[in-house]
């Protein structure tokens, strides 16, 4: 099952469309700026600026419903992200990802990759859903799941 047409918000307000990511590999991201794993910023950024040229997008979404960890504005959130890990990645607006008000997209996520033992709820900040440039769902990963576990399943999607 392919991504749907969705509207996403970027943290500065501007709209886009899940559709206009069509043909990139993705890694998307519920993040948080208060979590232990928070240095993870970096090695998506580092991944994002290696493979961005030949196809990869990250893209974050900032989530408030773990410990509270998420505290602050879409503003404050773009700030930190800018100033302590230079983050170029799309990062969008603050938004949930489980319960009744959960993010469509996040809702699609999974339901197409539930995690262990099939549940269907994010457990943590920096879970991570990885999509083909078709739009499928083809990995899912959890907060302790760095980036080096993944590279290898990216690059394969890339080609490279």
């Amino acid at each position: 099952m392919s991504l749907p047409s969705l509207n996403l918000t970027r943290l500065d307000g501007s709209p886009e469309d899940l559709l206009d990511y069509q043909g990139s590999v993705l890694l998307i991201v519920n993040v948080a700026s208060q979590c232990g794993f928070t240095p993870q910023y970096k090695d998506l950024e580092d991944l994002y600026r290696k493979y961005k040229e030949v196809g990869l997008v990250v893209m974050g979404f900032p989530c408030n419903q773990f410990g509270r960890q998420e505290p602050g504005s879409n503003a404050d959130i773009g700030e930190f992200c800018a100033s302590k890990f230079n983050v170029s990645f799309p990062m969008f607006e603050k938004c949930d990802v489980n319960g009744t008000g959960a993010h469509p997209l996040f809702i699609h996520l999974k339901s197409v990759a539930p995690g262990i033992l099939g549940t269907e709820a994010v457990k943590w900040n920096f879970t991570k859903f990885l999509v083909n440039r078709e739009g499928e769902v083809v990995g899912r990963f959890g907060s302790a799941d760095g980036v080096a576990k993944i590279v290898p399943q990216i690059r394969q999607l890339l080609g490279q």
